[in-house]
This record gives C-alpha cells, structure tokens and sequence, in this order.
C-alpha cells in the first residue's frame, strides 16, 4: 500500500503571522516595539507636543539673572556734590553782575530780582549737580552771597556816576566806602532781600530735581 505524498513543509513566517504575497517576511517587525497600532516615538519622553508659539520674542530664551526678561539698566542719577556746588558758585557771581548791573541801572532794588538771583543758582546747580541736601544749602548760602554782592555793584555804579568816575575805580579802590555806604543805609527789606534769594534757590534746586 502506498501513502498520500505530504506535500514539503511550508517556511513558517517568523512570530505566527501569516505570509502575505508569497512574502514569509511580511509578518516581521517593523523595528517599532510597540506593535503596528501605536505610533513611532518622537524622541520627545513625555509623549507631549511642543507649546505653541506665545508671540514673545524672549519666550524661548533664559531667564535674566532675576527670573525676568533681560533689560537695559536704569541711567545713573545725578549725584556730583562737587560739580553742583562749582555750578552754584559760578551762577552765583554771573547772577550778582546781573542784579547789580539792574540795581545800578534803575537805581532801586526789586524783591523779584532777588528773588531770580537765588532761583538761578539753585536750578543750575541741582540741573547739573543732582538734587543733594550739601549742593542746595551751598545754592542756599551762595545765594545769599550774590544778593549781596548785586547790591554793592548796585551801589558802587550810583557812587561813580555821583563822583563822575569810573566803576572799576569806585569798586576796586574803595571798596570800603561802598560796604560801608551799604551798611549805614541798610534796612529791614534789604535783609529781606537776601533772605529771599536763599528761599528762592531753595526752590530752584527743588524744581530742578
């Protein structure tokens, strides 16, 4: 008797799958080891998609030193005790010439002029010098000095159109007669008025800051 001839064996496709095509490779993986349904990974551990753009140009960046945004440093403030207080003394002897040339010229004194003398000199000196407690009382003190010295120049260009001299003569020369011309005739407005020159810086130099 004879047997049926079984047919040879058929490759079996590697992992149970079954040929497709006459390919017994067709079953093999893929190389994804979490099968055909689940997607290659991205690289990305966390499964997560990237955030979407914010429209913040520092968005991507390293925080600053601080944990913000990077930034310009704020400008240095004006503190230059020396420069203020060399301000204050130049504005005090141009606003002197200034008030006396004003006081000789009318020959009267005026509060207001005194008052733009210590103005003057209180606003150079904070503008240039910073707003310092030391720069305002020299504005203060400088003021003073200029209310002053306006109203001897004042005094000394009345004296040399009377004597019909010249100013430098009267000044330079004697200086003495004119201080002392000044103290006989002060009174209470011309103290006044050298009070008001120092208030008046006082407020320049806060308008000025």
């Amino acid at each position: 008797m004879s047997q049926p001839v079984q047919p040879p064996n058929q490759p079996q496709p590697p992992y149970g799958g079954q040929p497709a095509d006459g390919n017994p490779y067709a079953g093999a993986p893929t190389g994804n080891p979490y099968g055909d349904q689940s997607p290659a990974p991205t690289g990305n551990p966390y499964g997560q998609q990237p955030p979407a753009p914010t429209g913040n140009p520092f968005g991507g960046q390293q925080p600053g030193p601080f944990g913000g945004a990077p930034f310009a440093p704020a400008p240095p403030a004006r503190n230059n005790l020396a420069l203020g207080v060399l301000v204050a003394l130049g504005a005090a002897v141009v606003a002197a010439v200034l008030y006396g040339v004003i006081l000789g010229s009318i020959e009267r004194e005026i509060g207001y002029a005194a008052v733009g003398v210590g103005f003057l000199v209180g606003f150079a000196a904070a503008k240039l010098g910073g707003a310092n407690p030391v720069t305002i009382a020299a504005a203060a003190v400088f003021s003073i000095g200029a209310v002053y010295l306006g109203q001897l120049i004042g005094y000394a260009m009345v004296m040399s159109d009377v004597a019909r001299v010249s100013f430098s003569e009267v000044f330079l020369d004697h200086f003495d007669t004119v201080t002392q011309v000044w103290k006989e005739e002060a009174d209470f407005m011309r103290y006044l008025f050298l009070a008001l020159g120092a208030v008046a810086a006082i407020g320049g130099a806060k308008k000025a800051g």
